[in-house]
């Protein structure tokens, strides 16, 4: 990837320090998919790895998982699999928990999302620690799935999850980096 292709999508992201507590710096994209050029840009980038690749269905994480995985699947002509918080899909669902920074969560989707060897790719906008990544992939392969990759715009890299990832044989594609939380 180009450090100008990098820095124009970095300067597409907002930064909001101290939120949603002190030192915390959030990476906005709302700013990054209310640009047309740059959230086509960042659609492009994600699955250029993978263009022309046989993908059955493109997995996305709530919420902003679901702007950009849906705009991936439509990029690959694929399905789309929404993955979601306990308790909000309305037909029997597979579920599993994972690790938070501080504790666990679970996340669910719909038994019949995936069948036994599609090939998907998880998106989301950001890995951090990558607890909730992890635990989509695992979600995703106690189905049947195979894990193409996992694509995400922001890598906070000092907080490591995409080694994570990298270390369950899952590439992981990134396409700006940031420093610190």
């Amino acid at each position: 990837m180009t450090t100008i292709l990098e820095n124009d999508l970095k300067a597409a992201i907002r930064t909001i320090p101290d939120y949603p507590k002190p030192g915390i710096m959030f990476r906005d994209i709302t700013t990054l998919l209310g640009d047309a050029r740059a959230f086509r840009r960042a659609v492009d980038e994600l699955v250029q790895p993978w263009a022309g690749s046989k993908i059955d269905k493109v997995a996305g994480m709530e919420a902003r998982g679901f702007i950009l995985g849906g705009a991936v699947a439509h990029q690959v002509s694929s399905g789309f699999i929404p993955i979601r918080k306990k308790g909000k899909l309305p037909h029997k669902t597979v579920r599993i928990s994972y690790a938070l920074e501080y504790g666990t969560d679970e996340m669910e989707m719909h038994a019949d999302a995936v069948a036994a060897g599609e090939r998907v790719i998880l998106v989301d906008d950001l890995i951090a620690t990558g607890g909730t990544a992890e635990g989509a992939i695992k979600l995703l392969r106690q189905a049947g799935a195979e894990v193409l990759a996992a694509c995400f715009i922001i890598d906070l890299s000092e907080l490591g999850g995409a080694e994570i990832i990298r270390q369950m044989g899952v590439p992981v594609r990134t396409l700006v980096a940031f420093a610190g939380h």
